[in-house]
């Protein structure tokens, strides 16, 4: 059944109630005397996970209501029959005249042996399923591109500039400094396996079987080597770039400011606070807060020195649930509160990483290796980078 914004709105209105009645166990715990305090606990962690089921419910149901509206792809000509002859080769393994069509739809030649490119339209409906499975895609920049790596040049600033009078002499000023950073790429793969008998079936929609496989798996691999890979044959993540506790200004280019929460293994909301503001004005516009789903647990308790809690539930549609007037990114690849745990990010995602996807995954059919499945061996190139140092702060669990 489609998703109508009825549906939605229900959900909101679900989860604003079920927030206040946490809200008000959660302050019963807060006042109980110490008998009390373990039944009181018991309930608040009970509430605290309907809230995330009712927050992901709300989040699900606004992106399937958003995808029912979403245009359809290319129907042009050549495209399709090169669609409709690579599906040929999924289902039966048959590559009459593929080479042809794909050399005319992608302007690329690929040898029959190292397999073939999908076809762009579900190179690209691939893109968007995993934008949806990985949190790093939903807040990070993203670009496609045909070459096997990418550079790009920042300005470091630099350029001279001065008061004069109105007939004064305009002297020189300096140039700029620039500097020129790399993604760090490398190959991932996947490898789902069907039977022939579900591949042969006319009601199995194996087009949506694979995209759905490969996002899943590419996924799962990506999601990790973002945040946390160290640029060995995988990207380079964001938490494995240097890290320094000086000031924008004090720092070198490159390297990330670790605000430390004076505790080890611990942090309040005075920490919260604190990274909000560490982060520059024009940085704060298009920032959000990155943590794992426990963490988000510990956050939904804290107040500030009002009384007021720090999280409030999104109760309209449209409108997502925030941590102090920003938005939530929940990331279970973030590491989980310990003694030296970067557990919190906050930042504007798409200014400070760069997701680079070359265009062009390619498949390779095995029927031979795990009958009496068929293996489709699944390649692509993807890379990543730190482009603006200063657009994400790390909350440091240590004194």
């Amino acid at each position: 059944m489609a998703v109508e914004i009825k549906d939605v709105q229900e959900v909101a209105e679900a989860l604003g109630k079920k927030f206040d009645e946490f809200k008000s166990t959660n302050d019963k715990r807060v006042e109980a005397l110490e008998a009390e305090k373990g039944k009181l606990a018991g309930q608040v962690e009970s509430l605290n996970g309907k809230l995330s089921e009712l927050d992901e419910l709300k989040s699900a149901l606004e992106k399937e209501l958003a995808s029912v509206k979403r245009p359809g792809g290319n129907t042009d000509k050549v495209v399709s029959e090169h669609k409709a002859a690579f599906m040929q080769f999924v289902r039966k393994g048959k590559d009459d005249g593929l080479g042809e069509l794909q050399a005319k739809a992608l302007q690329t030649t690929v040898d029959a042996d190292g397999g073939y490119a999908v076809p762009e339209e579900l190179d690209r409906t691939i893109l968007e399923l995993l934008r949806d499975e990985s949190p790093m895609r939903q807040v990070c920049n993203q670009i496609t591109v045909s070459t096997p790596d990418y550079k790009k040049l920042v300005n470091l600033g630099g350029a001279g500039s001065g008061w004069v009078g109105e007939n004064d002499a305009r002297p020189a000023t300096g140039t700029p400094t620039l500097a020129q950073i790399a993604a760090v790429m490398g190959e991932i793969y996947a490898n789902p396996q069907a039977t022939q008998t579900s591949l042969d079936d006319l009601f199995f929609n194996a087009e949506q079987w694979l995209q759905s496989e490969v996002a899943r798996e590419f996924a799962e691999q990506e999601g990790a080597a973002f945040l946390l890979g160290n640029g060995t044959n995988k990207p380079k993540g964001l938490l494995a770039y240097a890290m320094a506790l000086t000031a924008d200004d004090a720092r070198p280019f490159g390297t990330l400011q670790s605000v430390k929460s004076g505790t080890a293994g611990d942090f309040d909301a005075d920490d919260l606070i604190k990274l909000v503001y560490t982060l520059r004005k024009g940085h704060r516009a298009g920032a959000s807060w990155m943590l794992p789903n426990m963490t988000l647990f510990k956050v939904r308790t804290m107040k500030d020195s009002q009384g007021n809690y720090l999280w409030r539930p999104g109760i309209e549609a449209g409108q997502p649930s925030s941590l102090l007037g920003y938005g939530v990114v929940e990331n279970e690849d973030m590491p989980a509160v310990a003694a030296d745990a970067h557990a919190v990010l906050f930042g504007d995602f798409k200014r400070a990483y760069t997701i680079v996807d070359r265009i062009g995954t390619r498949v390779l059919r095995d029927p031979y290796t795990n009958k009496p499945n068929v293996g489709f061996y699944t390649t692509k190139r993807v890379g990543g980078m730190l482009t603006d140092s200063n657009a994400v702060k790390v909350l440091t669990l240590s004194v």
